[in-house]
């Protein structure tokens, strides 16, 4: 029998899915089969309108929907602040959830002049660029004096898998999450889609009124282009991931000033950009 949604998780119509759902499956392991049921993170698709328009299409985690809407537009420079967004609901609709905002006339005018559109799954962050040099832009350049040491990258790689709740429940999503060197960790939000997840915690700091240049931005993700793009929009002087970043992700974190560390291990990280940001020991070249 193929697996199915287990009644208890499924959501009335009408009404946003919860994050995860449980599904039977039958587990194949040493041989031998057993039937019993797993918990999968749920995908939807969330529409982000701007005065009635859709603007972008991507395939979400249904949580922190309100962080997602105000954080993405910011990241995208749809908005320069938070309340540059008079209005935002969250509606359920047929197929998925929209995103309703209503903006200010300035930021209305720009978007229309704008007339840039995308569609696309949450692996995949640029779908619908409508040019090259709009894909490989350089943001703007992160101007911070923000100074870390590496025990303190390592204690707040440290505490990021404790703070990855639905992503222990599934072990299918990603996190981005803020964390302070005096206050430990801030903001921790989760996604199936990685840019999604950092969008949302840029709209968590932007609706807690933090700005993001006194601390750590981490990632449990690969650094890609857009999520350095998207860490210089709101002001991240440091990203830690714990997995490698491109070579085009290094060179816009090089021209935005950004310190891009990654490969964060329990043995230690690597610095690819701007390390004088970093406080380390006495540095020996290895292969």
């Amino acid at each position: 029998m193929m697996p199915s949604i287990a009644g208890p998780d499924k959501p009335a119509a009408g009404l946003i899915p919860p994050p995860k759902r449980t599904v039977v499956r039958t587990a194949w392991r040493d041989g031998e089969s057993a039937v019993g049921t797993r918990d999968v993170p749920e995908e939807t698709p969330v529409a982000f309108t701007y005065n009635r328009a859709t603007h972008a299409v991507m395939l979400a985690s249904p949580s922190d929907l309100h962080d997602f809407a105000i954080g993405f537009s910011l990241t995208e420079a749809i908005v320069r602040h938070a309340d540059d967004i008079e209005e935002l609901e969250v509606v359920p609709v047929g197929l998925g959830i929209e995103l309703r905002m209503s903006l200010t006339a300035n930021r209305l005018d720009a978007l229309t002049r704008r007339q840039r559109r995308l569609a696309g799954p949450s692996g995949c962050g640029l779908c619908g660029m409508d040019s090259l040099a709009e894909a490989v832009r350089t943001p703007p350049p992160v101007d911070c004096g923000a100074r870390f040491d590496g025990d303190a990258v390592a204690a707040a790689m440290a505490a990021l898998p404790a703070a990855q709740q639905l992503n222990r429940q599934t072990r299918a999503v990603h996190a981005a999450a803020f964390w302070h060197p005096s206050d430990g960790m801030l903001a921790v939000r989760e996604d199936v889609g990685r840019h999604n997840a950092l969008d949302k915690l840029a709209g968590a700091l932007a609706r807690a009124g933090r700005a993001a240049g006194d601390g750590l931005l981490l990632l449990s993700s690969r650094v890609s282009v857009e999520m350095v793009q998207k860490a210089a929009m709101i002001g991240a002087p440091v990203i830690v991931a714990v997995s490698a970043p491109t070579a085009l992700a290094i060179r816009v974190a090089e021209a935005a000033g950004i310190t891009l560390l990654a490969i964060a291990r329990d043995d230690g990280f690597e610095v690819f950009t701007h390390p004088d940001r970093i406080t380390l020991g006495h540095a020996r070249h290895v292969a």
